[in-house]
């Protein structure tokens, strides 16, 4: 069975599960002028730091560097609307670039800060040696090619503009606004003036990124080392309203679930069954994809929180949200009011957008975003 006739058996066996609301995409507009910390604590409940998310320590969070809305004002004004008239059409031709865009700014700014790290081309016949670059390790082999291709355009698109101006960091962040919004989600000014990296180490990899059926303890620690909180996470986590996940992700839930030989019991049982008629426990394509959000795929809304309610979560870690006592608040707050998860989403995708960026002698602006300039 092919990925896609897959997944639109998963929505059309599914169909009578769905407790959430559609919820019909609509031109969204600027988001006005917030301040972030009080966007964060409403979502959180709190001031959703570092501290409190993990439930304390001393840990040092990580260095946040000025970036500004008018970086470019004078040496590349039309940025914005540049990388916009290439995203529109890529998502409008191919809507799965849009998540996998999203995707790959996540997993470039977990490691190391969001520097364009994770663009720079892998390395070919390594000789059977350790990984050298992010994108070697297995952690990040998944990621589409598409989204890594639809940055490539857009950077061309803005080198053609304002040569040796605009970085590869910048860029993906300004792809990943714009297919947030084109999805039906919320759009958010963008803060520029990151440097793209002078190094990608395979190294800093590991640990660094949430994995699949991380418990909350792990969530918390991984983004308390970025200096993000409960809030964060809770809202952060929300982008699985769009995007797919390989069967291997959540095959455990659906067989083995903790060595039970059974599934997980906190999974409604008809969507298990749903799922395994896509993932075989053996034998299954390892190009099967089911959506995260199997009410509205395609749709950036707030659906994700609902499903969680429901035991619809895809992934363990997903649904863990809704069984920590910590977090279970989080997401019916955001299961309740999708404007409010707007906010709290494009405030923490700020946050995260601007931890460890590079400045100055320390970073460079590429040309191609897969090839350092030395």
């Amino acid at each position: 069975m092919g990925s896609r006739d897959g997944w639109r058996l998963l929505l059309l066996l599914l169909g009578f599960l769905l407790v959430a609301p559609t919820c019909r995409a609509r031109e969204a507009q600027p988001l006005p002028v917030l301040e972030e910390e009080e966007v964060v604590a409403d979502a959180a409940g709190g001031r959703g730091g570092a501290g409190a998310a993990a439930g304390g320590g001393n840990r040092r969070a990580p260095v946040r560097h000025e970036l500004s809305l008018d970086f470019y004002a004078k040496t590349c004004p039309a940025v914005d609307q540049i990388v916009g008239n290439v995203t529109a059409p890529r998502f409008r031709d191919n809507p799965g670039a849009g998540p996998a865009v999203l995707r790959l700014f996540y997993h470039d700014c977990f490691v190391e800060g969001c520097d364009a790290s994770i663009l720079i081309a892998p390395t070919a016949n390594n000789g059977g040696g350790a990984p050298r670059v992010e994108r070697d390790m297995e952690e990040n082999r998944n990621l589409p090619q598409e989204a890594f291709d639809t940055v490539e355009m857009a950077k061309a698109a803005v080198e053609k503009a304002c040569p040796g101006v605009v970085t590869c960091a910048d860029v993906l962040a300004l792809a990943a606004r714009d297919f947030v919004h084109l999805a039906g989600g919320p759009y958010y000014a963008v803060k520029k003036g990151r440097k793209d990296s002078r190094v990608s180490l395979a190294g800093k990899v590991r640990g660094s990124l949430p994995r699949a059926n991380s418990t909350v303890d792990e969530l918390l620690r991984v983004f308390a080392a970025k200096g993000l909180g409960a809030g964060d996470l809770v809202a952060l986590s929300g982008a699985h309203t769009v995007g797919f996940a390989h069967c291997a992700h959540f095959l455990g839930r659906l067989y083995d679930f903790g060595g039970t030989r059974q599934p997980d019991p906190v999974m409604d049982a008809r969507l298990v069954k749903a799922l395994r008629m896509s993932c075989p426990y053996t034998g299954g394509s390892a190009r099967v994809v089911v959506p995260f959000d199997v009410s509205t795929p395609f749709q950036f809304d707030h659906a994700y929180y609902a499903n969680l309610q429901a035991r619809l979560g895809l992934l363990g870690s997903d649904q863990a949200l809704f069984l920590d006592a910590r977090t279970r608040p989080l997401v019916e707050g955001l299961a309740a009011d999708r404007e409010r998860f707007f906010q709290a989403f494009a405030a923490s995708m700020d946050r995260m957008g601007s931890v460890r960026v590079k400045k100055g002698r320390k970073g460079e602006v590429r040309r191609v975003c897969s090839q350092h300039l030395s």
